[in-house]
């Protein structure tokens, strides 16, 4: 119901990209040490030199009905500090424009928080 594939049609081979340059690192965050659904996720490539950003993208599961795709993080990230204060005004920027649904309000936090520590850790820092 997903797919273009017709009946009878068979995916053989997946050509990727090459991965893009950095250290990548995917943090889950969930209820219980299980196979659990997250109720945050984060995936991160990061690529540090000298101190300062030079490649960044970032993705997050959990918050949203599929995965989401930072585009802030490639435009507005680069050339910055590798430091905590640039992860939070990262973070921030990143869930600028989340809504909560009440009874989900408290992910946007989380989602910042782990954000934070997943670029940290990515950037060699954490």
């Amino acid at each position: 119901m997903e797919t273009v594939l017709q009946q009878g049609e068979m995916i053989t081979g997946v050509v990727l990209p090459a991965p893009p340059p950095g250290r990548q690192i995917y943090r889950k965050v969930r209820d219980r040490a299980s196979y659990e659904f997250a109720l945050v996720s984060v995936a991160a490539v990061v690529a540090v030199a000298q101190g300062a950003i030079t490649s960044v993208r970032v993705a997050f599961g959990g918050v949203a009905h599929k995965p989401w795709r930072s585009t802030e993080a490639k435009r507005t990230w680069l050339a910055v500090p590798a430091t905590m204060a640039t992860y939070r005004s990262a973070a921030r920027a990143a869930m600028r424009d989340a809504v909560g649904r009440g009874h989900n309000d408290f992910k946007i936090d989380l989602a910042q928080r782990t954000l934070c520590r997943t670029l940290a850790q990515a950037a060699g820092k954490g």
